[in-house]
């Protein structure tokens, strides 16, 4: 059976069951939950019948929903039907309103990132084009009044390790029949996979591109993101300076200073440099997101820098001749902010 929620109007049609007027109709049902299969959806009889027998629309359990009591972060852990569970994050905007949804698009992950708490995991498996477009739809019945301006792949998994469905599903979200989320709305983060990032720039160039640094020393970046021993940060930032080129669309770059580890002025100068290099070879000036770093839970080997050395850090990427931006990084409570993601909660339920 096909997941109806993991199909564009394009695919649908594509099967020959219906022409293209009929798949977006039964698309746009479909997305704002309002789909019946016994209903009346504006479409033929054998359009309809051939839908009951060769589609069906999926659900997740909700098995947990943690409130922060710090911000209006909200984490919701999902169990699929095979029983892995994986966390989506609601993320509020500056407007009221507005909400931006962080994604999973994998069941752990096989990057084994020491910062990152999802990363110990190792991978289960890949996501479901349907079970990431799913998330979007969970957290958009939560909100009441309210509506999903974006989406942010950054929950669990490295999504270019599963591009065929994040791509897929860029393009449901995307959709103007659908979710109609602007594609400039929609951010994939990546700890480095050159590959990766130029296909995303060749079908997805309204799209965002997002770099976890860690370092910009590439002896201090291996040591805390292995990827880094067989994608290099220099061929990494090839493929970024090609995004933007192809995309036209600034990156950004985050990092997390670790205290003793990587917080020093000269780790925010080699990043200011690194920015610098980065606006001159592109033409365009990357964000540098500098995120305080969130516990991990138990035998967490870093710590968070404390108040003066990340201004001390900062203060270098300054001097390398670009401005950070400190990023406020939410529902650490709940286990909800980056790099905290690892199912805990859900599975204790």
């Amino acid at each position: 059976m096909l997941p109806l929620q993991g199909l564009t109007p394009d695919a649908l049609a594509a099967l020959g069951a219906m022409d293209p007027a009929e798949a977006r109709r039964v698309h746009a049902c479909v997305q704002r939950d309002d789909f019946d299969f016994r209903g009346r959806t504006g479409v033929r009889r054998q359009s309809m019948e051939w839908l009951r027998r060769s589609c069906h629309v999926p659900s997740l359990e909700v098995v947990h929903e943690a409130r922060s009591q710090l911000d209006p972060f909200v984490k919701f852990g999902l169990r699929a039907a095979d029983g892995a569970i994986f966390e989506t994050v609601r993320i509020p905007l500056e407007r009221p309103g507005r909400y931006t949804v962080c994604v999973s698009s994998q069941v752990g992950c096989a990057l084994a990132c020491r910062f990152c708490a999802t990363g110990r995991l190792g991978l289960q498996r890949n996501l479901e084009t349907w079970e990431i477009v799913e998330q979007v739809r969970i957290v958009r019945r939560s909100l009441g009044e309210g509506r999903v301006h974006g989406v942010v792949f950054q929950g669990m998994g490295e999504p270019l390790s599963n591009l065929d469905r994040v791509l897929d599903a860029i393009r449901i979200f995307s959709e103007p029949s659908g979710l109609a989320i602007d594609g400039r709305n929609i951010t994939v983060c990546t700890a480095g996979l050159p590959a990766g990032i130029r296909r995303l720039a060749l079908e997805a160039p309204r799209v965002r591109l997002g770099l976890s640094l860690g370092s910009a020393q590439e002896d201090k970046r291996r040591s805390l993101m292995p990827i880094s021993g067989r994608h290099p940060l220099s061929s990494v930032l090839d493929a970024a300076v090609h995004h933007a080129q192809v995309t036209g669309l600034a990156p950004l770059f985050a990092v997390a200073p670790l205290k003793g580890v990587s917080d020093s002025f000269e780790d925010g100068l080699r990043i200011g440099q690194l920015a610098m290099d980065f606006w001159k070879r592109s033409g365009l000036r990357p964000r540098i997101s500098v995120i305080p770093y969130n516990s991990i839970g138990p035998e967490d080997p870093f710590e968070r820098p404390d108040t003066q050395a990340l201004e001390e850090f900062e203060r270098g990427v300054m001097v390398g001749g670009y401005p950070p931006h400190r990023r406020y990084s939410g529902g650490s409570d709940v286990s909800a902010a980056c790099g905290q993601l690892a199912a805990r909660e859900a599975r204790s339920c």
